[in-house]
């Protein structure tokens, strides 16, 4: 398999498993605080931007070119991922502003992400 596509791969696997560990953190401390449920989905939309973030750095340092491309590609997986998971669960689901917010958040943070990744020595 083409070298690229795995690391690509590895990117969005790693803003998955980021993303599920820092949710786990976020609802720990919503249980057990008395922290406002108002603040949920700007939250989760900075545990989205982290992740992905996170997932095109680390996905795109072997790759060391087009940063932008595979970044874009990892973070447009990911809300792929994402959103056809909600889908799936939730036959009400559909797309409105947050989710466009979403996946222009998505794609930015990976674009970013991929340019870090690349420049990274």
């Amino acid at each position: 398999m083409n070298k690229t596509v795995i690391n690509i791969a590895k990117g969005v696997t790693i803003a998955l498993v980021t993303t599920f560990i820092l949710l786990l953190i976020f609802a720990t401390v919503l249980t057990y605080t008395q922290v406002s449920e108002n603040i949920i989905n700007p939250v989760i939309i900075v545990i989205t931007a982290i992740s992905i973030l996170i997932g095109s750095s680390i996905g795109n340092i072997k790759i060391r070119k087009n940063g932008l491309v595979n970044g874009a590609i990892i973070g447009g997986t990911y809300i792929g991922i994402i959103y056809f998971t909600s889908s799936m669960l939730n036959w009400h689901f559909g797309l409105n502003w947050q989710s466009i917010i979403m996946i222009v958040i998505g794609m930015i943070f990976g674009i970013l992400g991929g340019i870090i990744g690349v420049n990274k020595k």
